[in-house]
């Protein structure tokens, strides 16, 4: 057997393994510390890349996921409201009815009918949320811009105060003016709810509508994140059981290999047996 004191090989090779053990140990131990398995650009740099993306698209959908929950309290704050202004209408018919009775008195029956119309007026001006008028401006002539929210897909606009609905216009005119407000007992009686009543179930109807589209969008958006945040696990999360393993390989292994090391570093001192 050759020794080369000088350079003693033997005992370079067995620290470089060292090195590379505790090398190893080390991003193990680091695993185990962060739970994750990429630390690093440079420990995967696809998965690192695939991992922001998808990370950057699950905040948004939840941000989109919220949006619809603020989309389904505006509509149903308005939905809330619409109820009452349809009930009211229904009131309205029933004491138009009721007044053909002639044993009834109408110009009593007339006063009930502006109030319901004075009730039904408030509604539509002061029906808001967070500041914001959901079914006329305040004084109750015009219908109000589709507010849109982000909920991922095409936009979703809450179009139901539209001239293609409610009709607001109309509304606030049956309701405004002296169709309702008449001094003329005769004319409260005889006024026609039919039309503002449509235009009040069309409304509702595409509430109702608009309601079921955030639905759909909020199973979609709570799948998607669902399996992005799995995707997202199975790319960053560290198996600890392996990591574990590996740190307590990496442990045993160091330890061996600082002994080798130090064996191979006595090795050369076997020549000066040649000079006894």
């Amino acid at each position: 057997m050759g020794f080369s004191i000088n350079t003693n090989v033997g005992a370079l090779n067995a620290y470089n393994a060292l090195a590379k053990i505790n090398a190893q140990t080390e991003k193990a131990q680091l695993r185990l510390a962060t739970m994750k398995k990429i630390n690093s650009v440079a420990d995967d740099t696809s998965g690192y890349n695939v991992g922001k993306q998808l990370e950057a698209q699950t905040l948004t959908q939840k941000a989109q996921l919220n949006n619809i929950a603020s989309a389904k309290n505006y509509l149903a704050t308005a939905e809330s409201a619409l109820q009452q202004i349809a009930d009211k209408l229904n009131q309205i018919k029933a004491k138009q009815t009721d007044a053909d009775d002639p044993l009834k008195d109408s110009a009593a029956i007339a006063n009930d009918i502006r109030t319901l119309a004075k009730e039904i007026d408030s509604i539509l001006k002061n029906t808001n949320i967070n500041g914001t008028q959901l079914l006329a401006s305040t004084d109750g002539s015009t219908a109000l811009s589709s507010a849109t929210f982000d909920v991922g897909g095409s936009s979703f606009s809450v179009d139901f105060a539209s001239d293609t609905y409610l009709k607001v216009g109309d509304l606030a005119t049956a309701i405004g003016t002296s169709n309702l407000q008449s001094t003329t007992d005769s004319t409260v009686l005889d006024y026609n709810t039919t039309t503002v009543a449509d235009n009040v179930r069309n409304a509702l109807l595409r509430l109702g509508n608009l309601q079921q589209t955030l639905d759909s969008r909020e199973e979609y958006l709570t799948a998607a994140i669902a399996n992005n945040t799995a995707t997202i696990s199975n790319i960053f999360d560290a198996d600890v059981a392996m990591e574990q393993l590996n740190a307590t390989k990496g442990q045993i292994g160091a330890q061996v290999a600082t002994a080798m090391v130090a064996q191979m570093n006595t090795a050369p001192q076997q020549i000066l047996s040649l000079f006894r």
